[in-house]
């Protein structure tokens, strides 16, 4: 992973252009100084060799002391980098040493170097002459020796001593080589300077060259900037170009398109919204329209049905003939029909409307079986069916709302009695004790006509019938299976379905219950006061609070809202499903300005949103955070995942 700082574009340019150009000064110093400096040496060495030259031919001569030794004062008057120039007297000839691989090192780092020439005497080869030429020799050596005393030690000696000569010694220069680099450094020093300055110009020019793309690079990073931290930009502001560079022109060319197919699906959102804002309201409407007309009918209906049972119970029925007797059978038997299905629409109605609560109570099972068997055993002998009961627990107490227990049972029971011809109908209890809790599996199996597997998914739906002909043998409204599944889910109980056509169904409830301490231990929200802010329905979800042990504040008004929370210490404020996001969004403003204002302690808020708008959360859930809201979370919740998501919430908070 790259961790290294982001930098700009223009920074790169200066930075690299920089470090080119130090380069290049260095290289400019480093090379043409090493170069020319060993170029100047050896050119100065040749020099030398040239005058070593001329004094070995002057030194060779019986006369030539005098003559050498004005020459060596010449030399050292006009040469500065030569040191001294030295005579020693010797007839050995010494091994000379190759000294061009040492040029560079000597150029650049030797503080002196010394050089040795051979100085030879010509004689004639034979004996007769031998002697005088060597007493010959003799005289010039000792004549160059005084002419050139202090005579140092030598580094480098040659010998190229030809036929019909005789060695006499060797004359040794020494070269100021620390001089010599000093005289060509300040013969140079101008050309240098000039080096360095056009160098640094041209520079200048590249920096200048370069200067045009980033002046347009940093306008658009400057655009980029304004576009990132303006979220309501609707106009792109001008984009400045200098120079017609196409990439950048390109570049400015993608933005302005980027930018109007934004601002297009912009326009588009705004309108989606709108219209799904007006889909919302009419979606509303029509479910309040529909809850009041429901409302409205059953209880018309269940009104002149109370008066026909009224009616019924009023007449004197050991007065009547047989014939009367067997019609107000017929008519007390319809019309108990009649009321258990408004009773279970109306039942249904609440519940999705959030108005069936769940009372938890403790109760034992094997009485409430029992009780079952009583009331439907009768029912089942009288079709000529056999009713069992097998228990797989000991007697044992539970804690549960009881009551829709027992009604689930019940329509399961009558449907299992109504649906089989002959045979038997089986009622089974299985109790599995855990830690914290108790499962309760209940199944009510019968022998009777069994269901398509194709139709196993749509019995729980609202008037569904299997055979929906006119002429079905089996009467029945299609809502009892419907009220099992919506009260099944409200307790947070499951229901199963087994059956095969012509064999037989098992409806299967299974009920988590905690145990006795578990549910003591499970009032979460005691001490705690809410306020449920709702629109149009309070929910299940105010069921659920006062079951955790809350005290609930209900409220439709914002104003009434506000009052509450400066009369009196609020822990969280719950915004129901069904209340806009903007109207949330303005209460939370106004919650969170009288917190700043009179310091009081901050409460926790929550949006519940409906299931449907899930997919559209991110479009309202930043305003709503914005606002104040410290939570928003879908409204597909349970019992025990409501108290997991309040334990969450409240260790953060």
């Amino acid at each position: 992973m790259n961790n290294r700082s982001s930098q700009t574009i223009s920074m790169l340019i200066w930075r690299s252009v920089g470090q080119a150009v130090t380069l290049a000064v260095l290289a400019g110093f480093v090379l043409p100084f090493s170069y020319g400096l060993v170029h100047h040496y050896q050119e100065k060495q040749q020099h030398i060799q040239q005058l070593a030259s001329l004094l070995t031919t002057s030194a060779s001569t019986a006369d030539g002391a005098d003559i050498v030794a004005d020459q060596v004062n010449v030399l050292l008057e006009n040469e500065p980098t030569i040191q001294s120039i030295v005579f020693y007297s010797t007839s050995k000839p010494i091994s000379d040493v190759n000294q061009s691989l040492d040029d560079w090192r000597n150029a650049l780092f030797a503080d002196t170097v010394s050089f040795n020439y051979p100085v030879v005497s010509k004689y004639e080869d034979d004996n007769e002459a031998g002697a005088d030429n060597a007493a010959s020799d003799r005289q010039i050596a000792s004549t160059l020796s005084e002419s050139m005393a202090n005579a140092p030690s030598t580094n480098q000696l040659t010998d190229d001593s030809a036929k019909n000569s005789a060695l006499i010694g060797y004359i040794n220069i020494t070269m100021d080589v620390k001089l010599l680099r000093l005289h060509w450094f300040q013969s140079v020093l101008w050309l240098w300077l000039t080096t360095v300055v056009l160098i640094v110009i041209f520079a200048l020019y590249i920096f200048r060259k370069l200067n045009w793309p980033v002046k347009d690079i940093e306008a658009l990073t400057d655009i980029c900037q304004t576009i990132t931290k303006n979220s309501e930009l609707e106009q792109l502001p001008i984009i400045p170009q200098r120079f017609n560079f196409q990439e950048l022109t390109q570049i400015k060319k993608a933005l302005v398109i980027l930018f109007g197919r934004l601002q297009e699906a912009k326009i588009g959102y705004e309108t989606l919204a709108a219209f799904e804002q007006q889909l919302h309201n009419k979606d509303v409407s029509l479910d309040v329209q529909l809850h009041n007309f429901q409302s409205m009918i059953t209880h018309e209906l269940k009104t002149s049905l109370n008066a026909i049972v009224g009616g019924l119970q009023l007449l004197d029925y050991e007065s009547l003939t047989r014939e009367q007797k067997d019609a107000v059978e017929i008519i007390s038997d319809g019309s108990d029909k009649l009321v258990l299905s408004l009773d279970h629409i109306i039942q249904l109605n609440q519940i999705q409307k959030g108005q069936i609560r769940i009372h938890t109570n403790e109760f034992n099972p094997l009485q409430l079986i029992s009780d079952l068997l009583v009331k439907f055993e009768p029912i089942a002998s009288q079709k000529g069916l056999e009713l069992i009961s097998n228990i797989h627990h000991i007697d044992y107490s539970l804690h549960g709302d009881s009551a829709k227990i027992q009604q689930i049972l019940s329509i399961l029971l009558n449907n299992a009695i109504k649906f089989t011809p002959t045979g038997q109908v089986i009622i089974s209890s299985q109790l599995t004790h855990f830690d914290k809790s108790n499962r309760w599996k209940i199944s009510v199996k019968d022998t009777g006509i069994g269901i398509d597997s194709d139709h196993i998914e749509d019995i729980f739906n609202p008037f569904f019938q299997v055979d929906s002909s006119q002429t079905r043998q089996y009467e029945g409204s299609g809502i009892g299976l419907p009220v099992v599944k919506q009260m099944a889910q409200l307790m947070g109980a499951t229901i199963e379905v087994d059956s095969t056509l012509g064999s037989g169904t098992e409806f299967t409830l299974t009920v988590a219950m905690p145990n006795q301490q578990q549910s003591r231990q499970q009032r979460l929200l005691n001490g705690l006061t809410i306020i449920y802010y709702y629109d149009q329905e309070t929910g299940a979800l105010f069921n659920e609070l006062e079951y955790l042990g809350a005290r609930v504040i209900c409220h439709q008004d914002v104003q009434q809202v506000m009052n509450e929370i400066r009369a009196q210490k609020v822990d969280m404020v719950m915004f129901a499903e069904d209340v806009l996001a903007d109207k949330a969004e303005l209460l939370a403003k106004l919650i969170r300005q009288h917190e700043n204002e009179e310091s009081v302690q901050r409460a926790l808020l929550i949006y519940w949103y409906p299931q449907h708008q899930a997919r559209y959360v991110d479009n309202f859930e930043y305003g709503l955070k914005a606002a104040g809201i410290d939570y928003c979370h879908s409204s597909n919740y349970t019992d025990k995942a409501l108290s997991d998501l309040l334990k969450r919430w409240l260790v953060w908070t």
